[in-house]
C-alpha cells in the first residue's frame, strides 16, 4: 500500500459477512470506520454451533434441529430434505410464507442497525427480492455492480453457487461469472463466496469443501485486485493468502466473533 502523504486524511472500512442474525454487534461494527461492507448471510435458518438458535428450530424443537445438522454434516442431504419434508407436513400452513415472515422479523432488525454509509451484498442464505423492502437511505446493496469509496472501487458479486443444500440464493455459475464480467477491474472485489482455491473452500469444523468459484478465480488472476474479500467458510482452513498481486481475505464468521475486519488506506 503506498504511503499516505503527511496531512492527508486516510479511510478506514470494516468488513462483515456472515452476520446470521447478530444484530448486537452489527450496531456496533461501524464505529470508527467511514463505510462498513456487509458480503451477506444476514439470515440465521439454523445456528450450527448452537442448535437452539434459527427459524428451524423455532418452528420445530432443538431435537429436530440436532438431527438436520446430523445429517447434513454426514452428508446425507436426502435424508435430510426428506425431514424437513415431513416436519413441514406437520405444519399446516404455506412454507413459503412461513419462512418469508420469519425472514422478514429478523431483517427488520438486522436492517435497522446497519450504520450510515453500508454497502451490502447478497449471501447464499439471503432472500434478494425482500431488500428492497429492509434497506434504508444509508444502505446501498449492489450485485454485479461498483462503487467508489475513499477514491477506490469495489466492486461485488453476491449469492452463491448451486449446491445439494438447496440454500436461497444459489446461482448457476454461468450466471455467477456474468456478474463477475461485469464488475470488471477493481481495486477491491467484495463477494460472498471464495474463490475456487482448496485452502479457502475447506471448513475444519464443518470437514468438507464449500463452494467457490472458478470465475472469481480466474478474475482475480486477471484483473489483479488489491484485495478480494468474501465470507461464507466460517471456519477455513487458511484464512489470507496472496494469489499473484491479490490480497486474499476471508474476513471472518461475524455471528461468531461479533468482529469486523478493517481495511484502511
Amino acid at each position: 500500500m503506498a504511503p499516505t502523504p503527511a496531512g492527508s486524511r486516510r479511510t478506514r472500512v470494516h468488513v462483515v459477512s456472515d452476520v446470521h442474525g447478530n444484530a448486537r454487534d452489527l450496531a456496533r461494527a461501524g464505529d470508527g470506520a467511514d463505510a462498513l461492507i456487509c458480503l451477506g448471510d444476514l439470515v440465521l435458518f439454523l445456528d450450527y454451533a448452537d442448535h437452539s438458535r434459527g427459524i428451524f428450530p423455532d418452528l420445530f424443537g432443538v431435537e429436530n434441529a440436532d438431527r438436520l445438522v446430523e445429517l447434513r454434516t454426514a452428508r446425507r442431504f436426502t435424508e435430510a430434505r426428506e425431514l424437513g419434508a415431513r416436519l413441514w407436513a406437520g405444519v399446516g400452513a404455506d412454507r413459503a410464507s412461513v419462512i418469508e415472515a420469519a425472514v422478514r422479523k429478523q431483517y427488520a432488525e438486522l436492517f435497522a442497525a446497519f450504520p450510515t454509509p453500508t454497502y451490502a451484498t447478497y449471501g447464499n442464505v439471503d432472500m434478494p427480492p425482500l431488500w428492497r423492502e429492509y434497506a434504508g437511505p444509508g444502505t446501498t446493496v449492489l450485485d454485479g455492480e461498483r462503487v467508489e469509496i475513499g477514491g477506490r472501487v469495489f466492486g461485488f458479486v453476491g449469492g452463491g453457487l448451486r449446491t445439494p443444500m438447496r440454500t436461497p440464493y444459489e446461482i448457476s455459475d454461468e450466471e455467477y461469472a456474468a456478474k463477475i464480467e461485469a464488475v470488471g477491474e477493481v481495486d477491491v472485489l467484495c463477494t460472498h463466496i471464495p474463490p475456487e482455491v482448496p485452502e479457502l473452500v475447506y471448513d475444519t469444523v464443518a470437514r468438507r469443501f464449500e463452494r467457490g468459484s472458478r470465475a472469481l478465480l480466474a478474475a482475480i488472476r486477471r484483473t489483479r485486485p488489491r484485495y478480494a474479500l468474501f465470507g461464507h467458510v466460517h471456519q477455513p482452513l487458511v484464512r489470507r493468502m496472496r494469489i499473484g498481486a491479490t490480497e486474499c481475505v476471508n474476513v471472518g464468521h461475524f455471528a461468531g466473533s461479533g468482529r469486523p475486519w478493517a481495511l484502511e488506506w
